[in-house]
């Protein structure tokens, strides 16, 4: 299996998301309108395991805690994982709020210190980037990413952490196949030229590029995913599940594997939600798939004319 080195940490080349485990505020009832518990994941947590799909990514806001939780309960017994939290100044302000918020992420997670600490949002990037070198020098957060920066915000955040010995050690934005502004913007080749990785979250749009759901099989109501991909526009984009599902039969593969084997192909880490053991197993599979470039050129051309692109409300252009 490839992996990629974050400095002097090995990574697998995917990242596992867990914003759909557990449930409770801005969690994976309220978003996906899903509702799994330690019961129905620790199977998930396993079979990632065994294909040494070690890195795990979670936040404090995802269900407030819960997701933490259950993956620090996973964790606690086995060895090997890598973690990768975030710190949200959008519901965390005041004195001290990233160094308390750090320690309650590694009280649930059952850690001494956090592989990848990221910045979730670009909320006052001077003060933040700051507030986080004293956690780098301490050793309770060994690489330091930000989350939904755009370009600028990202040097910004650089230079700050050079004046103090660090980097910025990874960035992670929206990237997918309907949204490509990181690519578009130079974010990408900002970080090829410094050597360090890109996380591409919402690859599948939530699902909306996976073959699953349709304007016929649209997604739960009154969910974050069901605002904004309602039926109508869900049918928008059957003419790119179309093509996916030409090239996955192509490959013998599923739609997600291709879209997987798509954002592997330009360069991204892509981090994906894993809520059955099938999302695992077919994401270690995909890691087989080579695509062509005339394959990259068809997909990308189709995604473009069905002129959907859907920002989350939390990003700026």
């Amino acid at each position: 299996m490839k992996t990629i080195q974050l400095g002097n940490l090995t990574l697998p080349p995917i990242a596992l998301g867990t914003w759909s485990w557990g449930t409770g505020i801005n969690g994976g009832n309220a978003v996906f309108g899903n509702h799994y518990e330690e019961s129905d994941l620790k199977p998930v947590f396993n079979e990632a395991m065994k294909h040494d799909l070690t890195l795990w990514d979670t936040a404090a806001v995802y269900g407030f805690g819960a997701s933490e939780t259950i993956l620090g309960h996973f964790i606690r017994g086995s060895s090997g994982t890598i973690l990768s939290t975030k710190f949200t100044p959008l519901f965390l302000q005041g004195k001290n709020a990233m160094y308390r918020s750090l320690n309650k992420s590694l009280l649930r997670l059952n850690a001494d210190y956090a592989d990848i600490y990221w910045i979730h949002n670009p909320d006052n990037v001077e003060k933040w980037t700051k507030c986080a070198i004293p956690l780098l020098q301490s050793g309770k957060i060994k690489h330091l990413g930000v989350s939904n920066h755009s370009l600028a915000q990202v040097r910004q955040a650089d230079a700050i952490l050079r004046a103090a010995g660090f980097r910025v050690s990874a960035v992670q934005n929206h990237y997918s196949l309907l949204y490509r502004n990181s690519e578009d913007s130079g974010i990408l080749n900002w970080c090829r030229e410094q050597g360090i990785p890109f996380f591409a979250y919402m690859i599948y749009e939530q699902g909306a590029l996976t073959g699953r759901y349709s304007a016929a099989n649209p997604f739960p109501k009154k969910t974050r995913r069901g605002n904004a991909y309602p039926p109508e526009v869900l049918s928008k984009i059957e003419g790119l599940l179309g093509t996916l599902w030409q090239v996955a039969e192509a490959h013998q593969a599923t739609v997600a594997q291709i879209v997987l084997a798509w954002a592997i192909y330009k360069g991204t880490v892509p981090l994906i939600g894993v809520t059955k053991t099938h999302h695992v197993t077919e994401a270690a599979a995909a890691l087989n798939i080579t695509l062509s470039g005339e394959e990259i050129s068809l997909i990308e051309a189709v995604a473009k004319q069905t002129g959907v692109k859907i920002p989350c409300g939390w990003e700026k252009q």
